[in-house]
C-alpha cells in the first residue's frame, strides 16, 4: 500500500526522474503525465530504445546510459516487463523505483526493497503530485 507520507516525501525530495517507456506520441498517457511533471520543475531523463528526443529532452536507450544520477525510475510498462527495468535501477543506484498506475510486480518490489530503494505500485506519479504537492502557479 502507498502511504501519503512516503509519497509526498519522494515527491518533494525528487530532482530527477528517469522515465522508462515513455510514449513520443503526444496523445498517449504516459507522454501528458511526463510533460506535467516536466513543467513542475523535475528534470525528466526519457528512456525509449526507439526514440532519440521526447519532450525536448535527449531519449537515452536504457537507464545504463544515462550520464547523470537518477533520483527516480518511473516505468510505463507491463507488469511482466518490470523486473529487468528493477534490476537496471538497482544498478544505477536510483532511490525511488515508481510503478505507473495499473502496474503491479510484487517480485519486482521485493527486489527493490532489498537493495535499499523506496517502492511505489499501481499510483500516478502526476495524481499523486497534484494530490499532496499541487500544481506550481507560474507568475505572470
Amino acid at each position: 500500500m502507498n502511504n501519503e507520507k512516503i509519497l509526498k516525501e519522494i515527491l518533494l525530495s525528487t530532482k530527477t526522474i528517469a522515465s522508462v517507456g515513455l510514449s513520443s506520441n503526444p496523445e498517449k498517457e504516459s507522454f501528458g503525465i511526463v510533460a506535467y511533471l516536466k513543467d513542475q520543475g523535475y528534470r525528466i531523463l526519457p528512456v525509449n530504445p526507439t526514440a532519440t528526443e521526447i519532450l525536448g529532452e535527449k531519449a537515452y536507450p536504457s537507464l545504463s546510459a544515462i550520464p547523470e544520477k537518477v533520483d527516480v525510475v518511473q516505468i510505463f510498462r507491463k507488469p511482466e516487463d518490470v523486473p529487468p527495468v528493477v534490476d537496471e535501477a538497482i544498478k544505477i543506484g536510483a532511490k525511488v523505483v515508481w510503478m505507473q498506475a495499473g502496474i503491479v510486480n510484487e517480485e519486482a518490489a521485493q527486489a527493490a526493497r532489498a537493495a535499499g530503494l523506496k517502492v511505489v505500485m499501481d499510483a500516478c506519479m502526476r495524481t499523486a503530485h497534484q494530490r499532496y504537492i499541487g500544481p506550481k502557479r507560474i507568475q505572470i
